[in-house]
């Protein structure tokens, strides 16, 4: 693989994202992969626990910039809507026990796919957001869907609309994540997947497939929804606008067009 390691240890398998000199931003190449080693990861007898962080300074700093204009396309965008929906909602109904370790920026996608594991840990040094809006855009890779989950309908919606970014320890107060830890995240997340490794895990995974089986309609009724509705957006002036500042780095005049 280019962009990720996939390393067994024991039941524990660590899957990196390996773009690290680019925050591990997510382009159309590297999502195809993503969903092929998600996939991978569902076959595997082995291993009972996943652990999914990022390399370099940071866990991911959402889609690249260049995922912007390759998606302008309608086949091309199938294909990413296609992968990224292969990606959450294979880390939601997996019959494992997946763990997001977080450090750095975890920004607009890269928040909706860590959102999808079972449990949410992070250096103090993370930083959370769902900033879509700030291109114009809603968040999707079942954005909506986790954060309703974690937050509730409301403030799910404030969230998400003021596009705000949090440190560790106030995502952890928000209840958007579930601990916070000093140390390196690497290490604390090897630490917690070889305590678990001790318990009944058969006994876990079976309360994970209890509820997320009459979830995972709901999840992708959501992304169905954000598939149309991304895709209306993007087409907005605002849209256009939000790029353009972001690539002139200054802000954005909306006009809510």
């Amino acid at each position: 693989m280019k962009f990720f390691t996939i390393k067994r240890v024991g039941a524990v398998v660590y899957l990196t994202l390996a773009r690290g000199e680019k925050f591990n931003a997510l382009h159309v190449n590297m999502l195809r992969e993503f969903a092929d080693a998600v996939e991978e990861l569902k076959q595997d007898e082995q291993s009972q626990i996943v652990v999914l962080s990022g390399a370099g300074d940071g866990f991911c700093a959402g889609g690249d910039v260049s995922m912007m204009q390759d998606v302008s396309s309608p086949e091309v965008y199938d294909q990413v809507m296609n992968d990224i929906e292969t990606i959450v909602t294979g880390f939601y109904s997996m019959p494992k026990i997946v763990i997001a370790a977080l450090h750095g920026p975890v920004v607009g996608l890269g928040l909706s796919i860590a959102l999808s594991a079972d449990y949410l840990m992070a250096e103090a040094d993370a930083r959370l957001s769902m900033n879509f809006i700030g291109i114009g855009l809603a968040p999707d890779g079942g954005g909506h869907f986790f954060l309703e989950q974690r937050l509730g309908t409301h403030r799910a919606k404030q969230f998400a609309w003021q596009g705000e970014q949090l440190r560790a320890k106030e995502a952890f107060d928000f209840q958007l994540i579930d601990l916070v830890f000093e140390g390196n995240i690497h290490d604390e997340a090897a630490n917690l997947a070889e305590e678990w490794s001790a318990k009944p895990l058969q006994s876990m995974i079976t309360t994970k497939s209890i509820y997320h089986q009459y979830g995972i309609d709901q999840l992708l009724q959501y992304l169905s929804r954000e598939r149309q509705s991304q895709w209306k957006l993007k087409q907005t002036a605002d849209h256009r606008e939000g790029v353009q500042a972001f690539l002139e780095k200054r802000p954005a005049n909306f006009k809510g067009e």
